[in-house]
């Protein structure tokens, strides 16, 4: 029988089934491999030798001294008990003081006469120093002065590793189990290749290894670090870069649009004419379709730059090939937005085949989970015959039932909103792959983007169209100053004055079922610090309270995601001319919802919001000729982490500065996890965002390699590290992107 490889033997051999049990519970460690890649989170410097006389309040010292003596003390009436120890140095003497069941070990290693190293805080009881549970080394008792003087002095400066632990495991008790498996290091396969790791002048894997987790120097940790964050970005990227390379070995049929086809007669009728950076984009798209492999691309735009229209021109390019175009957003009233909204823009050329429609035209169908069923049965038919071009739909497009024609190319709106599974289940409907446009809205740093979705080409739309307007941004501390608020209500009923209209947001529905749900939900959190935090303002109420109160005689009223269908598309068309006034909603209208009269938008306990979420509901507003205003209410005081993060909303109209600070301030494994469909991220040393200069730079090399060796036939190391990090979940993730 082949040996185990060392760091592939599972940890229970090696430190017993209760550490291991734990470590693979609470912390995911199930190998040597795993537990070598479990990475200090900081090092504690013990100090430097200090003299009993001279010790400085308050901070980490490590002291050499004698036990003079030691005694156990009771109190809360025999209950509790207490071990006082005082040691000298000749220069002074200091007190070390043990409660509990800690003072067990010490009483019996600790006896007067003993010498030890002792590291601990210094602080002040009773008007005395002394040091609470420091950690000890005792020294050979016998040993003569300058016999240990070189063990005490490692001892002192030595860095120690603090692991990121969990209850029952304490950082120690890792730090003593990497002990056990860190020989096994020297096994570990190096997966930079060899030219590349000289020529970068990194250390070798084992090297840093040994220096993460035992450094002697800070320069040792800073080896190490500079070395990991290396294989992780390089491995990560490698992964990335045969995915793309594969994807470009797949067949596809090549879409061009017709000369005096579907497009040309689109493009005749537009009303204004297309940004410059919508011409660019559309440019690298149309390149992208006319080639025999499928176009994997990410469209990311400032909200409101006008994504749709480089989209739906695409589509049509596909249609006048002969084609169709399926897309997928994440919600119903999303998809009747598109849908409406692409016919509006389509006129007669979304009527093809019906009377009076146009002979370039062709059909637009939607689809989603709550059609009636003549009408879903009807639409089926369309998509199977060819019949209907385009479709809109929800994940209603991913049921086995829904058979196309000849998809040709599949856009995916709101990429993060939509499973890796269900954009393939719709990749699969096509004959041959279909050509993939993801787009979203939130911005995404660079870096992010190369390292979450690196398989896919980017394109950015940063220019808002013309006649867009400004959109100006305050936050109202509705605690602190209560007559910022009755101002904001006077702004809005302003705003409809002058014949425009406004939203309001609450993070909450506020109905019987949601009710019953934050009731059980609170119970639970009653020892969180949201527990002394009211509940998030709803629709429901805070409607009720405007129309009755400071929005009295205006018309107000409420979307949310509980309504019927049919009410919801009600709702928003009776908005979208102009017959309510106030539109009070949860979220539902954070994405594509196009109101160019709404001018206004007050966003009710904004600090319960992300960043990136304000962001894109701010854009509701400002996308006609009229100035936009956005309200960010909260009672969170100024002071608070919750403020700044509202500041630097209303501060910048610019979303990619903005996903940074997100980012910074969520740390990206969320970013990667919500991308990688709940993938747990690898990423343990590299920043996403700190480290923008490895990660482009692990990109060029991976891309080096990838292209003279697909399958890295002569890197078995690196294959090694890629089966490490494409375990089956991961493979399933990155092989159906």
């Amino acid at each position: 029988m082949d040996r185990v490889p060392a760091l592939e033997e599972p940890l229970k051999k090696l430190l017993g089934g209760p550490t291991a049990k734990v470590m693979a519970e609470h912390l995911d460690l199930h190998t040597v491999g795993d537990l070598l890649h479990h990475y200090p989170r900081r090092y504690e410097e013990r100090g430097q030798l200090t003299k009993l006389a001279e010790l400085p309040l308050d901070e980490d010292v490590t002291v050499v001294a004698q036990v003079a003596d030691a005694r156990v003390h009771t109190f809360n009436g025999g209950r509790g008990q207490r071990l006082e120890i005082t040691i000298t140095d000749g220069s002074g003497r200091l007190q070390l003081v043990f409660f509990g069941r800690g003072i067990h070990k010490p009483h019996k290693e600790l006896l007067p006469g003993s010498r030890a190293m002792f590291a601990g805080k210094v602080s002040m009881f009773n008007r005395r120093m002394q040091l609470a549970h420091p950690t000890y080394a005792k020294l050979g008792a016998d040993a003569a002065e300058g016999e240990d003087t070189a063990d005490i002095d490692s001892w002192a400066g030595a860095l120690i590793p603090i692991y990121p632990a969990c209850k029952g495991l304490e950082s120690w008790k890792i730090a003593k189990a990497v002990d056990a498996v860190l020989p096994s290091a020297q096994e570990a396969v190096d997966p930079l290749p060899e030219s590349l790791r000289e020529g970068r002048g990194f250390v070798p894997l084992p090297e840093a290894l040994l220096k993460v987790h035992r450094p002697h120097t800070k320069a040792d940790i800073e080896d190490a670090r500079q070395r990991l964050k290396w294989d992780e970005a390089f491995v990560l990227q490698v992964a990335l870069a045969r995915r793309r390379h594969a994807d470009g070995q797949l067949p596809a049929v090549a879409r061009r649009p017709a000369p005096g086809g579907l497009l040309d007669a689109f493009d005749a009728k537009l009303p204004f004419t297309l940004t410059e950076g919508q011409e660019k984009v559309s440019a690298e798209i149309f390149g992208d379709l006319a080639t025999e492999h499928p176009m994997h691309r990410l469209l990311q735009g400032e909200v409101g730059s006008g994504k749709t229209m480089v989209a739906l021109r695409a589509m049509l390019a596909v249609v006048d090939s002969g084609g169709q175009a399926a897309m997928l957003a994440p919600t119903e009233v999303l998809a009747q937005q598109h849908h409406r909204s692409i016919t509006e823009m389509m006129g007669e050329l979304a009527e093809g085949g019906l009377l009076g429609g146009s002979e370039q035209g062709t059909k637009v169908v939607l689809l989603t989970g709550s059609m009636g069923m003549p009408a879903r049965r009807q639409a089926l038919l369309d998509l199977v015959t060819g019949e209907a071009g385009l479709v809109i739909g929800t994940h209603a497009l991913i049921e086995d039932k829904v058979q196309f024609h000849d998809l040709g190319l599949v856009v995916v709106d709101e990429q993060h909103r939509f499973g890796v599974e269900q954009r393939d289940a719709l990749r699969g409907k096509g004959k041959q792959p279909p050509h993939l446009l993801v787009m979203t809205a939130t911005p995404i740093p660079r870096t992010v983007a190369m390292t979450v979705f690196g398989d896919l080409e980017t394109s950015v739309l940063d220019q808002l169209p013309a006649g867009r307007s400004p959109i100006a941004s305050h936050v109202v501390p509705a605690q602190d100053k209560p007559h910022f608020l009755a101002r904001a209500w006077e702004r809005v009923r302003e705003e409809v004055d002058k014949g425009h209209q406004a939203y309001v947001v609450c993070p909450r529905i506020g109905d019987d079922e949601e009710e019953a749900k934050t009731a059980k939900g609170t119970k639970k959190a009653e020892d969180a610090e949201t527990a002394d935090k009211r509940p998030p303002l709803a629709v429901i109420e805070t409607a009720g309270q405007l129309a009755k109160g400071p929005l009295q005689g205006l018309r107000v009223e409420i979307l949310h995601g509980r309504m019927q269908p049919d009410d919801k598309d009600a709702v928003m068309r009776r908005f979208g001319a102009g017959e309510v006034d106030v539109l009070v909603a949860t979220t539902v209208i954070e994405v594509g919802v196009n109101v160019p009269n709404a001018t206004a938008m007050v966003i009710m306990d904004a600090d319960r919001f992300g960043v990136s979420q304000l962001h894109q509901l701010r854009g509701r507003v400002g996308r006609g000729s009229a100035p936009g205003l956005c309200l960010l209410v909260t009672d969170m005081p100024e002071a608070s982490p919750a403020r700044a993060r509202l500041n630097a909303v209303a501060g910048t109209l610019d979303g990619f500065e903005l996903s940074r600070i997100d980012l910074e301030q969520r740390r990206e494994g969320d970013v990667l996890g919500q991308a990688q469909s709940g993938v747990r991220s690898s990423l343990r040393m590299l920043t996403v965002i700190d480290d923008e200069e490895v990660i482009a730079a692990a990109r060029e090399e991976a891309v080096t390699v990838v292209a003279a060796d697909p399958e890295l036939e002569h890197l078995p190391g690196l294959r090694t590290a890629l089966d490490a990090l494409l375990d089956k979940d991961r493979e399933q993730y990155l092989d159906k992107g």
